[in-house]
């Protein structure tokens, strides 16, 4: 009965969350239909000659699950990682939530994102306010600033690995007499059209945004309580904890992935700086919003991973599986936050 109750409130609270943010930008349900239209359409132009007998083949024979088993405690520890850095920023503000709640919050915010993208930022604030009295306004404005610091490190690992492959790219044009020319030339009508699609979805989604928060700039109290928590950050008592919970969610994130190299004989041999190239690559696709970055995530992925030599159908074997079973893994860390969740009690002041 509490698990009902709490499954209602927390409907609710969400319901109410996205009005307020689509409230100026039209509707809710379209936003969803749109990017889960997205996603669809990319997966069906990647896989609509596909024979799937062959993925299935892969799974049961050629792959070696034992690589696969390896990675997810790295996925769960990415997110872990994160609710503790997310309470670290927190007590600056005076807010103290509980540690459990936390890391629970953080859970339930990705595998609520798969089907509404975008919404569990506002989840995981929702819960801190729900379970342990926490301002929704502070908690946002945390998240901000946790999105800016990723960004920035997300941007510098980007630009170093383009340094340090430069030399590798241009080694391999002139080995396989591929050049930039040739690469556009034999590039599909239907891949710029995809290409171009993710380009305006992502455009659109910063219009969308930076719209959003103008909307919310109209109210001061809102406003203050955000830029409090973005401000957090200079505040922090441990700033060497906070940074080693950055570095940490991010090398969790990539061991994540590239242990699933190991799964499968066509990327095996890849080595670490091609699974650095299509980690960042599949990092950025995933700002298109469409869930879990579904479609997006494996067109670019995909399209790397051939540029490193490996054939079409084991680069598209590769990413339908990886990116299957690490959604998985996401649903089922959400099963596991809500039935934290619904046997935790609120926190009283």
């Amino acid at each position: 009965m509490y698990c009902l109750r709490f499954a209602l409130t927390l409907q609710r609270a969400t319901e109410k969350l996205m009005a307020n943010v689509v409230k100026k930008t039209g509707s809710g349900i379209a936003k969803v239909l749109l990017s889960v239209v997205l996603g669809g359409a990319i997966l069906y132009w990647m896989y609509r000659d596909q024979d799937f007998r062959s993925i299935r083949d892969v799974m049961l024979h050629e792959m070696d699950w034992t690589w696969m088993w390896l990675s997810l405690p790295f996925g769960v520890l990415a997110q872990m990682f994160r609710g503790w850095r997310w309470r670290q920023t927190l007590e600056p503000l005076g807010e103290h939530p509980r540690t459990g709640v936390s890391v629970n919050a953080i859970f339930l915010s990705y595998a609520v994102s798969l089907v509404i993208p975008r919404i569990g930022e506002f989840v995981r604030c929702g819960v801190l306010k729900r379970y342990d009295g926490v301002s929704f306004p502070k908690a946002l404005g945390t998240v901000v600033t946790e999105r800016v610091i990723d960004s920035l490190l997300v941007g510098i690992i980007t630009l170093t690995v383009l340094l340090m492959q430069f030399k590798a790219f241009d080694t391999f044009f002139d080995r396989t007499g591929m050049t930039l020319d040739g690469m556009l030339h034999s590039f599909t009508t239907t891949g710029y059209i995809v290409t171009a699609v993710c380009a305006a979805a992502a455009v659109l989604l910063v219009w969308y945004l930076l719209k959003s928060l103008s909307v919310a700039g109209r109210i001061r109290q809102t406003i203050a309580g955000i830029w409090q928590g973005v401000l957090s950050l200079g505040n922090v008592k441990n700033v060497p904890l906070f940074i080693m919970f950055t570095l940490a969610i991010w090398a969790s994130y990539f061991i994540h992935y590239y242990l699933t190299f190991f799964c499968f004989d066509a990327t095996s041999h890849l080595g670490l700086s091609c699974a650095l190239v299509t980690f960042i690559v599949g990092s950025i696709a995933v700002i298109v919003p469409t869930p879990n970055g579904a479609g997006p995530w494996h067109f670019a992925v995909k399209t790397m991973l051939i540029l490193y030599g490996v054939a079409d159908n084991a680069a598209l074997a590769f990413v339908l599986i990886v990116h299957t079973v690490q959604t998985l893994l996401v649903v089922l860390l959400g099963v596991w936050a809500w039935a934290y969740l619904s046997m935790t009690k609120r926190k009283t002041k």
